[in-house]
């Protein structure tokens, strides 16, 4: 069987060895192909045929290519790594006159390793910056210019600021249509920069102002030379209006959710996660599925160092955490690892902590429990005048302290909110096999903020206790 044709569409690159001589040179262009310009898996296939130890022309000698052979094996292959100086000095000029700017950091610039450069970059500027799902960590949640996670589930200041910049500086991101929103009316007023490693994503979705093709954090570092050649801080527009407005959305709207009735006994699941952020050292690896979980371990856990935010972003993985926390602990093993999963999540890739618990990889998972496929639920609710279908789970079955227990795991279920503290910081507190934690949270819980499917960020819809005040602005405005 050959696999090229069948994964060319999923590959950056993709090719067939058809002399086993040939192997050396294949193999270093495919580690080069991975990790230059815009990173992506190649798949080299090696038929077994001409490995064959009983073939005699299956013989070889291993060797690394040297990088010139390297070179003339590529001859099409010359990404573009430094951005056009021209295109460079144009950006600069768009910064220092725009008054509400907002950088749109994505996920480029952490693969770039961008994130000094980044934070210079705003500090210089004094620019306030939005992470997306993919780029949490890039820049402090805890730094004054951080705005946090921006699209259908970022918190209102965020999605806001975008909608009303007047130049968005696009670092590393595509633009995606959970970030967006309604295209159409994304951000009416705002110029464009757009900085990424592969062409093809400038103009895409969004026409750019100022395209620059380049490595991140190439391009972000002569920017910010050229804006100090410019004056720097001193040369820029005054912004204090900007400033003002976005502080008071802060204030107005920041990230909240009903506690309840403490005597109620019921376990919120923003609050699991604030507490997980809380007892863990800060940093803290986690990975998350896909649905309501993912979204509230986004918005609420600070992440305030680089790379300790693992998710499956725009590929919509469900039952991606088990397996990626497992590779984080083994890739960052003095670091604590925690899961945090959804319950239909957990169910589909469950059976890998069987591998965690005999190689002893000493992951932590945290189940949040609501007996429901969470997300599609909210959207039935919201959307679809409550047609479920399809999205009840027993909280019953499967047993999951139980099947925890079955695959080595220790394994402890929380009911009530006093529970909370004890079971992390049991589980903070294993160091030699899997934990599984199973929190049993209120099954009635939504994800807010909201921008609903083909609307307008504009039209975002915030928690029921900040509604009032959301149409009483709207109002205001609109006289």
């Amino acid at each position: 069987m050959r696999h090229g044709g069948i994964t060319r569409s999923v590959t950056k690159h993709n090719e067939l060895v058809t002399a086993a001589a040939d192997i050396p040179r294949v193999i270093r262009e495919a580690f080069h192909i991975a990790t230059t310009g815009r990173p992506g898996p190649v798949l080299v296939d090696i038929p077994k045929d001409i490995v064959d130890p009983m073939n005699p022309n299956s013989a070889m000698e291993w060797y690394w290519p040297s990088d010139a052979e390297l070179s003339a094996g590529l001859p099409g292959y010359k990404p573009t790594t430094k951005g056009h100086p021209m295109k460079i000095r144009e950006a600069a000029e768009l910064i220092s006159r725009s008054t509400r700017p907002v950088i749109y950091a994505g996920g480029g610039i952490l693969k770039a390793r961008a994130a000094e450069a980044l934070r210079e970059l705003a500090e210089l500027c004094d620019i306030h910056v939005v992470t997306t799902l993919m780029a949490r960590g890039a820049f402090p949640d805890d730094h004054p210019l951080c705005l946090g996670m921006p699209g259908m589930h970022g918190n209102y200041t965020a999605v806001t600021a975008m909608q009303e910049s007047d130049l968005l500086i696009a670092l590393g991101s595509r633009f995606d249509d959970r970030v967006t929103g309604k295209v159409g009316a994304f951000a009416p007023d705002a110029k464009v920069i757009h900085v990424d490693v592969d062409p093809a994503e400038l103009g895409k979705v969004r026409r750019p102002d100022v395209p620059i093709v380049g490595d991140c954090r190439l391009v972000i570092e002569e920017l910010v030379r050229v804006l100090r050649e410019r004056g720097g801080a001193d040369a820029q527009a005054d912004r204090s209006a900007w400033k003002s407005q976005l502080s008071g959305w802060r204030e107005n709207f920041p990230l909240t959710y009903d506690l309840g009735d403490p005597g109620d006994g019921h376990v919120k699941p923003q609050h699991v996660v604030e507490r997980l952020r809380d007892l863990t050292p800060p940093d803290t690896i986690v990975a998350s599925g896909v649905g309501q979980h993912q979204m509230w371990a986004s918005q609420y856990w600070k992440f305030n160092h680089p790379y300790t935010w693992v998710n499956s972003g725009g590929l919509g993985t469900m039952g991606f955490a088990v397996p990626a926390a497992i590779g984080a602990k083994v890739g960052r093993p003095d670091r604590m690892v925690w899961a945090v999963d959804g319950d239909g999540c957990f169910q589909m890739t469950a059976q890998e902590l069987v591998t965690a618990s005999a190689e002893r990889i000493p992951v932590k998972v945290a189940i949040l429990n609501n007996a429901y496929l969470g997300m599609v639920r909210q959207w039935q609710e919201m959307f679809y005048d409550e047609r479920y279908s399809e999205v009840y789970l027993s909280p019953d079955l499967p047993d999951y302290v139980k099947w925890a227990e079955a695959m080595g795991c220790v394994a402890i279920r929380v009911e009530s909110p006093e529970e909370i503290d004890p079971a992390i910081e049991k589980a903070n507190e294993v160091n030699d096999r899997p934990v599984v934690l199973e929190f049993r949270t209120d099954a009635k819980e939504k994800v807010f903020p909201m921008v609903g499917p083909g609307q307008s960020n504009s039209d975002i819809v915030v928690a029921p206790s900040q509604a009032a005040e959301l149409a009483r602005q709207r109002a205001s405005r609109g006289a």
